[in-house]
């Protein structure tokens, strides 16, 4: 299977370090030799703009990667995937992450598992360009996002909790037909869920020197990094064998805003008067059924 990595900062930050383990992980101390890609939000505008660099080819070896850590590309940010092909062939069309537009935001998603059988009806404003079942549950996702909040817009978008309640729910939906270990960003937040493995871990001051588990590589983060500077890393599996990560429960799905843990599914819950309001809004509430379990989502505006 495929193999992921995000970040989420504080302050525009690089992600080379961890990039390095990552990458020999495309080929070379593992499988994932099909294709790669890299997204990354820009950091100096106010604007919701997205960079993101795929190549079908091995990361382990690629050029075009060795050139984008040579830039020192900071963001606050950033996901990334290589692939292990399963549904779909070889192509830049079938690389992660994959990128689509909603509420006049760009959203990416990167996905690691199989999911069988998994077909759903999408009314076309979503729709898949490659093969992978990746590609399908990135598309159903938005789409039932869309149809939960129907009144939202680029300058009213939905409150993160409403939008964490959301997508909990949707990925244990399509986590039903296989294993759904994925990662869904809007450039603010990001949402990640695991069927069985991701993991994360935070560094914040004081910051110590951490090496690579792929590798003999250390890096002395106190020398990269200011007291006020905070981070959370997740992937697949942990980077780096010196420091303290956290594995993920099967069917577990956190939230990540600016470097920090916002709401999870049981490390950092929703606070009882933030369910409470969700649950006595007086905002219209939605329930699909869709050949699906049905879900209902009280939706509330920011």
């Amino acid at each position: 299977m495929c193999q992921l990595l995000g970040m989420s900062c504080r302050e525009p930050a690089t992600i080379n370090f961890s990039l390095e383990g990552f990458q020999a992980r495309g080929g070379l101390t593992d499988e994932h030799k099909d294709g790669w890609g890299i997204a990354f939000f820009e950091t100096d505008s106010a604007h919701n703009r997205c960079r993101i660099f795929l190549d079908h080819q091995p990361a382990a070896n690629s050029a075009l990667l060795d050139n984008i850590k040579a830039q020192q590309i900071k963001s606050r940010l950033i996901l990334a995937h290589i692939r292990k092909a399963t549904f779909g062939d070889v192509s830049l069309r079938n690389c992660h992450p994959f990128q689509r537009e909603l509420w006049g935001q760009t959203w990416v998603f990167s996905h690691n598992g199989d999911l069988h059988n998994f077909h759903p009806l999408l009314s076309g404003r979503y729709l898949p360009v490659g093969e992978t079942d990746s590609e399908r549950a990135f598309c159903y996702l938005l789409e039932r996002l869309e149809q939960y909040f129907p009144q939202a817009t680029a300058q009213k978008p939905p409150d993160y909790r409403a939008i964490y309640q959301a997508l909990r729910a949707l990925s244990q939906e399509i986590a039903a037909f296989g294993t759904f270990n994925m990662m869904l960003s809007n450039g603010d937040l990001l949402f990640t869920h695991c069927s069985t493995h991701l993991a994360y871990v935070e560094r914040r001051y004081p910051f110590t020197r951490v090496t690579l588990v792929d590798s003999e590589t250390s890096l002395d983060l106190s020398a990269h990094n200011s007291p006020a500077d905070q981070m959370i890393v997740i992937a697949t599996k942990p980077l780096t064998r010196d420091e303290t990560w956290t594995c993920y429960q099967p069917g577990e799905s956190l939230l990540f805003r600016a470097g920090s843990a916002v709401a999870g599914s049981h490390r950092y819950p929703l606070s009882p008067t933030t369910e409470q309001s969700m649950e006595q809004s007086t905002q219209p509430s939605l329930t699909l059924h869709t050949g699906y379990p049905a879900v209902t989502i009280n939706w509330a505006m920011a």
